[in-house]
C-alpha cells in the first residue's frame, strides 16, 4: 500500500460548537468546512501573531549581527574576556593593592591594550585589579608589577614586557574568541555553583 493511497483517520473538528466527525482533506486541516474555520479563525490570531513576532525579532538580531562592525565585536569580546578574568581571579584579592573589598573590579592590563593590543586577551597580562587602583592611580602599576612577578614568575613578566609581533584580528578570531570565553565562563560557573 502506497502512501498516497492511504486514507487520514477521521478527526473532529477543533470548533468546539461543532465537534463533528470528518476526513482530513489536507494535512494539518483542524476544522471540518469554511464555516467552522472562520469560527475558529479568531483563535488562531493570538498564536499567528506571537509566531510572527518570534520570526520578526530573529530577523532583526541577524540584521544587527551583519550590521556590527570590527570594532563592535572587538569591545563585545573584550567584555566577555573581561568578565572571565573577574570570575577566574574571585578569590584573588588586587592584584596591585592586594586588598579584599565589596567595591567594584576591573580586569586591569598589565601592558595596557592601547600600547600593546596584540596582548589584549592574553590571560597572562590581565588580573582582577580594584576600580580605585585602575582608575584613580592609573593600574598601581609599580604594586602591579610586584604581584605580578609573585604570580607568574619573572620570566613570564620579562615575556610581557618585551616586544610581540602586531596583531590584528579578523571578525571571524574575534568571534571564536568571544565564544570561547563565554563557555569557559559557564565553566566557571557550574563549578561555583
Amino acid at each position: 500500500m502506497s502512501i498516497s493511497s492511504r486514507q487520514p483517520k477521521p478527526k473532529k473538528c477543533r470548533v468546539a460548537t461543532c465537534g463533528a466527525s470528518f476526513n482530513p482533506a489536507r494535512l494539518g486541516q483542524a476544522v471540518c468546512s469554511p464555516a467552522c474555520a472562520i469560527l475558529d479563525a479568531p483563535m488562531n490570531l493570538e498564536r499567528a501573531r506571537k509566531s510572527l513576532a518570534k520570526v520578526e525579532r530573529r530577523e532583526i538580531k541577524v540584521r544587527k549581527e551583519r550590521l556590527k562592525s570590527r570594532a563592535d565585536h572587538l569591545r563585545e569580546a573584550q567584555a566577555v574576556f573581561n568578565e572571565w578574568v573577574r570570575l577566574r581571579d574571585a578569590d584573588l584579592p588586587c592584584v596591585s593593592c592586594g586588598r579584599h573589598h565589596d567595591g567594584q573590579y576591573h580586569a586591569g592590563h598589565w601592558r595596557s591594550v592601547g600600547a600593546n593590543p596584540e596582548l589584549r586577551f592574553e590571560p597572562l597580562n590581565v588580573w582582577k585589579q580594584c576600580a580605585p587602583c585602575n582608575t584613580h592611580l592609573s593600574g598601581n602599576l609599580v604594586n602591579y608589577r610586584t604581584s605580578l612577578l609573585e604570580r607568574i614568575g619573572a620570566e613570564k613578566v620579562a615575556w610581557l614586557e618585551r616586544p610581540h609581533p602586531a596583531r590584528k584580528y579578523t571578525v571571524d578570531e574575534i568571534k571564536t574568541i568571544k565564544s570561547d570565553y563565554r563557555a569557559m565562563i559557564r565553566e566557571l560557573k557550574r563549578a561555583a555553583a
